[in-house]
């Protein structure tokens, strides 16, 4: 029952989800509502995996940075991976969440040069924090409440000097001496001076009209020269004169008149007494955001001598008491029975419905996290379509500190570089794979100097360079694989782990029977020179003034696309000239002969490849022509021609041209002048 029972105080967990890991959160307050349900206020602790990869490499380099110092020992990679699971991020935001939601109790302590990492991996349920996390302003700072312990925190004792032996150090860096025990001063001299102090500055308080007017009363003024300010002062005027009670007396009362001491309480006025008391109520002791929030002219030691000096007064002692009142009205501790309800991941059979309890999960597939293949529970985990599952203890794992025992692609444990999966376990949709700048960067109209200049903030390149058991896979399992569905579906991620589990079973009976291999013959280099060449005939330059012919019967003819990209041959069906896609090639299609101008404008941010078709309205319409199955069949095979019906066009009669008054017939060339 006691495990049961969780009070004010406590690191717990919370489920918002049945797939999402367990939330780590500290108990403030436990409140009843009207309608009798419990609701616990607690403060948000984050993981790893709630803060950005930005975020996390300055987390990496705050542990590195320890790890040097305090001179821990060496761990494993495994281990590494493991003790970020176990390191927290501390906030300063509340939430209020049902008390039903409570799973557990776990630990969290402060991190400090003492502790061992790897110590925590031996505790269930232990957790570290070393930095504080600022939701708002997505920062990582580090925890102002830092015990100082540790060799770099402890003073340096000199060796004792010998009899006779001169102390060569200076004394201007050393402690300055303010009081002397064996002075010539009996205790009741002391005692006596230091009345002469308070009355002196009873005195001082009265002449002046600032104090006159904060204490108007004899007895505060009074109460107010006995404080601590005035006998410290005493003391040291009696250091600093011997010991000489004529000299210590004449220095409290000057030629100018007597000297008034004042401390913290005295110069803070009530505003600003009343502004220190609400930061205090919602920072706490955190002097440093109370002073740049809420008291920015005052400074550090001000305000920490104030808080001290605070706590003495009549004040602090009644907000103690209105404290304590309210908490004795709120709830000090609730029992949260152990929750038995079956998880929705849980796989509760093989053969089951696909969709139902998360089932219809495919045979033989191990865990992901430590690869094994027999558990007495399975649980699915990641993206639906990639049917992955945890064991047992490895879904455990996975609630209880928001990752797996070992790193996997699908966990996105290298943020930046590998997959990063949201709250769900599942992979989010990505927006593309160029941003607006490196989509300029590869675009033909951007500029050398432009290119260069971007192409300089692009991401990394990567390769992926496949092992032999991967390309053996690739046949021996393209059964389970299906290449082809594959290759139209590029953006459905393929569960590599189950295929080549079901490879390296295949593989020993597959090397009996070694696998056909067909001889390609490929053309001589020649033959494919040639073929390029007739093709696409170079045009020699046309000398600068000459006079070019013209045939007018050229004039009716098509020019074609040679100058335009195109993707397949053309063919000719019925004396019409076609593409390879259906279009007939009327003369209307612009060719590469035109100028620049007259093209259609391109965006250069708007390009996503190097190579860009610009289509007419010709060949728009004639796309419509094609039924929806032979323009899949198009997409699928590019490198093949298409052979369509020419549309049907409405022939019109030839109408008879007025008879030419030029004697020159119309197979005579026309020179024209450049």
């Amino acid at each position: 029952m006691a495990a049961n029972m969780y009070r004010v105080g406590d690191y717990v967990y919370f489920e918002n989800s049945s797939s999402n890991p367990y939330l780590v959160r500290r108990i403030e307050e436990l409140n009843k509502t009207a309608n009798g349900n419990v609701e616990a206020k607690v403060v948000c602790l984050f993981r790893r995996r709630d803060i950005s990869s930005s975020l996390n490499s300055l987390a990496d380099s705050n542990a590195r940075e320890f790890e040097e110092e305090s001179k821990q020992p060496g761990v494993s990679e495994q281990q590494r991976h493991q003790l970020k699971h176990r390191e927290l991020f501390l906030s300063r935001q509340f939430e209020s969440l049902p008390a039903t939601h409570i799973r557990g109790k776990c630990s969290v302590t402060l991190l400090n040069e003492t502790d061992i990492l790897s110590q925590y991996l031996e505790k269930e349920d232990c957790f570290f924090y070393s930095l504080v996390f600022d939701p708002v302003q997505k920062t990582l700072l580090a925890d102002q409440g830092e015990i100082r312990v540790g060799c770099k925190y402890q003073a340096e004792i000199p060796d004792r000097l010998a009899e006779g032996e001169s102390d060569n150090r200076n004394q201007q860096k050393m402690e300055m001496k303010v009081w002397d025990p064996d002075n010539p001063l009996t205790d009741r001299q002391i005692d006596q001076f230091l009345v002469v102090a308070r009355a002196v500055g009873t005195f001082a308080r009265a002449l002046d009209c600032s104090s006159s007017i904060r204490q108007p009363s004899l007895h505060m003024s009074a109460a107010a020269a006995s404080r601590d300010i005035t006998l410290f002062h005493a003391m040291d005027t009696l250091q600093r004169n011997g010991y000489d009670l004529a000299k210590a007396m004449s220095t409290l009362v000057p030629q100018g008149g007597p000297v008034l001491c004042r401390d913290e309480m005295e110069e803070w006025s009530a505003s600003e007494a009343m502004l220190f008391e609400e930061a205090l109520e919602k920072y706490g002791k955190d002097f440093n955001d109370i002073r740049q929030d809420f008291l920015p002219w005052k400074s550090l030691a001000s305000i920490v001598q104030f808080y001290y000096m605070w706590k003495t007064t009549d004040r602090y002692i009644q907000q103690k008491r209105l404290k304590a009142a309210e908490a004795d009205s709120k709830l000090k501790q609730v029992y949260i029975p152990t929750y038995t309800k079956p998880n929705p991941n849980q796989i509760i059979s093989v053969g089951s419905k696909p969709g139902m309890n998360g089932a219809g999960f495919q045979k033989g597939l191990t865990c992901e996290s430590c690869h094994t293949t027999q558990s007495a529970q399975w649980y699915a985990w990641g993206p639906p379509n990639m049917q992955c599952r945890l064991c047992a203890s490895c879904w455990i794992y996975w609630k209880k500190y928001g990752g797996l025992k070992t790193p996997t692609q699908l966990e996105g444990a290298a943020r930046g570089t590998t997959v990063r999966m949201d709250d769900e376990g599942q992979e989010p949709h990505s927006r593309g794979h160029l941003s607006r700048p490196e989509a300029q960067s590869l675009s033909p109209y951007t500029t050398s100097a432009n290119r260069a200049k971007l192409l300089a903030k692009n991401r990394q390149t990567f390769l992926l360079q496949t092992t032999k058991l991967t390309r053996l896979a690739r046949r021996m399992c393209r059964d389970l694989l299906q290449p082809r569905r594959a290759a139209r579906r590029p953006y459905a991620p393929i569960n590599a782990n189950a295929i080549k589990a079901e490879c390296s079973i295949r593989l020993p009976k597959a090397a009996k029977t070694p696998l056909k291999i067909h001889p390609l013959v490929r053309l001589p280099l020649a033959t494919i020179v040639k073929d390029l060449v007739a093709q696409a005939p170079l045009k020699p330059k046309t000398p600068r003034g000459t006079k070019t012919p013209i045939n007018r019967n050229q004039l009716t003819q098509n020019r074609g696309l040679g100058g335009i990209m195109v993707k397949r041959a053309y063919e000719t069906m019925a004396g019409v000239p076609f593409s390879a896609n259906g279009r007939p090639l009327a003369s209307g299609i612009r060719s590469s002969s035109q100028p620049a101008a007259k093209r259609q404008k391109l965006n250069p941010a708007d390009a996503p490849n190097p190579v860009v078709f610009v289509a007419t309205k010709d060949t728009r319409a004639l796309r419509k022509a094609l039924t929806h199955l032979e323009m899949r069949r198009a997409a699928r095979r590019p490198n093949l021609p298409l052979k369509v019906k020419p549309p049907l066009i409405a022939v019109r009669p030839p109408v008879p041209l007025p008879p030419s008054s030029h004697p020159a017939s119309t197979s005579e060339p026309i020179v024209l002048e450049d």
